[in-house]
């Protein structure tokens, strides 16, 4: 019997050493979200409008937001990696993670080891907009304006690794045309700019440019999902394929994850929650009204949801070594 009790003891230690075992009382403080992007973008939306759905799930404890931007999203990528694995820290970040690999030639994290899948949030549609001076008044105007001017076309992105900087490699190696890839640090500077007619075109979220579309402050040009969008503002906008860009598709998905060694029963009520959070009333209105689609489906599990980034890495591997766009 002393016996037992003695390997009983070791292994519990074992247990807490390796995070095995969870306090049971989790949540009992804040949890803090990393968002790899600044305040007021797309993305730290998203993030904001979770945390609030899903404050109640999660003993109603307090959901802070950690805007570590940088680096298309790795900054806050490797503070989340590295941060203590009890579930007081998670990661939201977007098609990023799937991107980072083939954009940084170093990382001081692996994507598919370093993180504890917890689910996809939502898939959220792109639209080309351009600056409102821009001469164009429609796609097709759009179209013959960027094949004459060509380089001399400004194409604002809010950094290497950022949704518009995909959605821009991917238009130029639609149309092949070269244009100039003009980075911000952020959407929100870079829509800014576009708005007072610094820069030409930019291919950004609906989360970010829906707004700035109801308000007439920028040109609408197309969307980038296979069907026209449903939201008013956007719904007379023809999608890239209806203009003749066959298999032009970019639709920018969010996801939660965790540092890996997160407990087993943690990783379980965070996702348990996460499923709760999505079915909000208020957070699918939130996100309607931004022509945002909340996750239903086999992505919303662990599973599910590391199954299709590792299918994301695939499908964006050879457009990005295509366009030869690298960094440190």
């Amino acid at each position: 019997m002393n016996k037992m009790l003695q390997w009983t003891a070791l292994a519990l230690a074992a247990a807490t050493a390796t995070g095995a075992y969870a306090d049971a009382s989790y949540p009992n403080k804040p949890i803090t979200i990393v968002v790899p992007f600044t305040a007021g973008g797309p993305t730290d939306r998203v993030a904001r409008d979770l945390a609030e759905a899903l404050r109640k799930p999660l003993n109603g404890v307090t959901v802070v937001i950690d805007n570590a931007d940088g680096a298309g999203s790795t900054i806050g990528m490797a503070k989340a990696a590295r941060a203590k694995a009890d579930g007081y820290t998670l990661l939201l970040n977007h098609i990023g993670v799937a991107t980072a690999p083939i954009l940084y030639r170093k990382l001081s994290f692996d994507v598919t080891k370093d993180f504890e899948y917890l689910g996809i949030i939502n898939d959220v549609p792109m639209t080309l907009i351009g600056k409102p001076t821009l001469a164009p008044n429609n796609y097709k105007e759009l179209a013959a304006y960027l094949n004459k001017e060509k380089d001399k076309v400004n194409l604002a992105n809010a950094g290497i690794g950022s949704a518009s900087h995909l959605c821009g490699l991917l238009l130029q190696s639609t149309l092949k045309i070269p244009l100039t890839a003009v980075p911000y640090k952020g959407a929100a500077p870079a829509i800014a700019d576009l708005m007072g007619n610094q820069v030409d075109v930019l291919c950004d979220q609906t989360t970010n440019t829906t707004g700035q579309i109801e308000g007439k402050k920028v040109k609408a040009y197309a969307v980038t999902t296979n069907k026209r969008l449903t939201t008013p503002s956007l719904k007379d906008l023809p999608t890239l394929q209806e203009e003749g860009l066959n298999g032009f598709e970019v639709t920018i998905w969010h996801g939660l994850y965790a540092p890996k060694g997160t407990p087993p029963d943690i990783l379980k009520k965070v996702n348990d929650a996460l499923k709760v959070a999505l079915k909000d009333p208020e957070f699918i209105k939130k996100s309607e009204n931004l022509s945002a689609v909340v996750a239903t489906d086999q992505r919303i599990t662990p599973e599910g949801h590391k199954a299709f980034v590792q299918a994301e890495i695939a499908k964006w591997t050879p457009i990005i070594k295509a366009a030869g766009t690298f960094a440190d």
